[in-house]
């Protein structure tokens, strides 16, 4: 009674993998896969080594492995396969096509049908990585790390020095600024190279968009979100006027802004500084209370490789290694090494950063199993590795989680409407603005609108000035670059709408979470502990790249991506901000 079942199952599957496609397809892709994991490996290990100790071996190295990288995924024969195969796809199994898809859009970043373009791209890369990663930026002659000017612009009151440390901040645009110029029409040439019109045009299609559907999408983020946008804009300029004993401006001066980029607005909301409760936390303890929320959810300890290999903590003062200031979790070869670079200090920011960057390695640890080819151990989509994090950045905001890890005291109580104020400026609204806004039409106009390089400042500072409602101190000609003094300008080109994607995409999931496990306020919730949150979680994460990220999820929330869920989370807070703003000048 058993066996009809299973042949009736079985037989088309039987005939599928009989197809002369499938079994060819199978061949090529066992052999692709093996490489592929071999030379990320390889890759991974040199990239890892010129980004946490910054000197010219370590560069020379990365490159040459770049090369290696390149020479196999850009391989002429491989190409030629992989498009012969994909025009039967019908008589393939899909996770087939998703991995020759992928082999075809790993080609496009090296194609070896032009071996002269792919080995130029190569070594810009490696030289732009080495420039930013070595820059020392100075004040008064003195050499000062990021996290030194991040602190003074958390802190300072005193305008006059919030300009010289802001201005500083951007000096590395100039150094940065030929480099990327060589690199958009090298990014550019790959990308045609496989047919694409540009290099934003082969990102967007990784999420199986057009440049145009990419660029509406954002837009249409843009101007839903706005209106709550333009209110936050207005109570959040005549507060600093008010501190800074200034005039109200219009336009938000950049230097008046804790952030460099003025992508989030932080420290604007008194009784709502976690700082305080963390101070005096040791860095260790930070991301050893990030791993605990991890494995209270059902995954597993990070590998003991993990605490070995990483790079966590800052440079020691008077030692001479430069790294990379940017947190980043890396999964090397695409297995069991995963580890991450940063440079924890006793501080929230880092306490949320250390959470999202596990999330990340949770991501990793999750799809590297037998079910997922190496080719497709990625996430569903180039946003949903950023949406984990987000999430779970998300969830360590929530005053319940932080009073259960011991951040805050039992009998911590603040008021719900500066609680969510401080969490919309910090990590949501005017992020929206920058990285929907700022980062994605800028990055579409360079790449795929052949913005001419004695426009670059200007584009960009009218981008900041229209959709953020912010403009620089002084003026910022063409000398200057101040795209570039951003990282992933540099060395995560047109990806960057990805967080924009994965914030709208936490608030979804945050959502489903809370209503159909938790059965908890969506600003009162806590994942800690809870095992069934972490099957959720698996659900989608353990498939990697085998399934279409617009399914995945439909499937787990019930509806494709918006901002309804974002919007309800804050539509408290629109009602008071009325309220705060009624007869002030609204807008820029």
């Amino acid at each position: 009674m058993r066996l009809l079942p299973a042949l009736v199952i079985g037989a088309p599957m039987i005939a599928q993998a009989l197809s002369p496609y499938q079994e060819r397809a199978d061949r090529f892709l066992q052999i692709v896969n093996a490489g592929y994991q071999s030379l990320t490996y390889v890759a991974q290990e040199a990239a890892w080594a010129a980004a946490t100790d910054v000197k010219p071996a370590n560069d020379a190295a990365a490159e040459a492995a770049g090369k290696a990288f390149a020479a196999f995924n850009g391989n002429p024969m491989l190409i030629r396969e992989a498009r012969e195969l994909l025009a039967h796809k019908d008589q393939l199994k899909p996770v087939t096509v998703a991995q020759l898809n992928w082999v075809l859009f790993n080609a496009a970043e090296g194609p070896m049908t032009n071996p002269t373009l792919t080995a130029a791209r190569i070594a810009a890369e490696t030289a732009q990585a080495s420039t930013m990663n070595g820059f020392v930026w100075k004040v008064d002659g003195r050499a000062v790390s990021a996290n030194q000017i991040d602190d003074v612009l958390s802190h300072s009151t005193d305008l006059a020095e919030r300009m010289k440390w802001w201005t500083a901040s951007k000096d590395n645009g100039p150094a940065l600024r030929e480099g990327l110029v060589k690199l958009r029409d090298l990014r550019n040439g790959c990308a045609k190279e496989l047919g694409y019109p540009d290099y934003f045009a082969l990102q967007a299609a990784k999420h199986g968009m057009t440049t145009a559907e990419m660029v509406k999408m954002h837009r249409d983020f843009v101007t839903v979100l706005k209106p709550l946008y333009v209110q936050l804009h207005t109570w959040v300029k005549y507060e600093l006027a008010k501190k800074y004993h200034q005039p109200v401006p219009k336009a938000i001066p950049a230097h008046w802004l804790n952030n460099r980029w003025s992508q989030n607005w932080t420290g604007m909301v008194e009784g709502v500084d976690f700082d305080p409760f963390v101070k005096n936390w040791a860095p260790e303890k930070i991301i050893k209370t990030a791993e605990a929320f991890y494995v209270g959810l059902g995954f597993p300890s990070l590998p003991a490789s993990f605490w070995v290999k990483s790079d966590l903590y800052p440079v020691k003062p008077g030692e001479a290694r430069k790294k990379n200031s940017h947190a980043s979790c890396w999964h090397l070869d695409l297995d069991t090494d995963v580890r991450s670079l940063m440079s924890i200090e006793p501080n929230f920011n880092w306490f949320e950063t250390t959470h999202h960057e596990l999330g990340h390695g949770y991501y990793f640890i999750s799809y590297s199993n037998p079910n997922v080819p190496y080719l497709l151990r990625n996430s569903a989509s180039p946003a949903l590795h950023e949406g984990m994090g987000e999430l779970i950045a998300l969830a360590t905001r929530q005053v319940p989680y932080l009073k259960s890890a011991g951040v805050l005291p039992a009998d911590y109580k603040v008021d719900q409407n500066l609680l969510l104020l401080n969490e919309a400026l910090e990590v949501a609204i005017p992020f929206m603005a920058w990285a929907s806004g700022t980062m994605t039409e800028w990055e579409a106009d360079f790449y795929a609108g052949n913005m001419p390089a004695d426009q670059m400042n200007a584009r960009w500072w009218k981008l900041v000035r229209d959709i953020q409602g912010v403009e620089p101190p002084a003026p910022r000609g063409e000398q200057f670059c101040d795209a570039a003094t951003k990282t992933h300008i540099n060395d995560n080109p047109a990806y960057y709408y990805n967080y924009a994607i994965a914030t709208v995409f936490k608030y979804q999931m945050h959502d489903a979470i809370c209503k159909k496990i938790l059965k908890q306020d969506v600003h009162a919730a806590n994942y800690a502990g809870n095992k069934q949150v972490g099957e959720f979680l698996k659900s989608w994460l353990s498939k990697g790249a085998t399934e279409d990220w617009r399914k995945l999820l439909r499937e787990t929330t019930g509806e494709d991506l918006n901002t309804r869920a974002m919007a309800e989370y804050f539509a408290p807070l629109v009602k008071w901000l009325e309220k705060q703003n009624k007869g002030r000048q609204m807008g820029w």
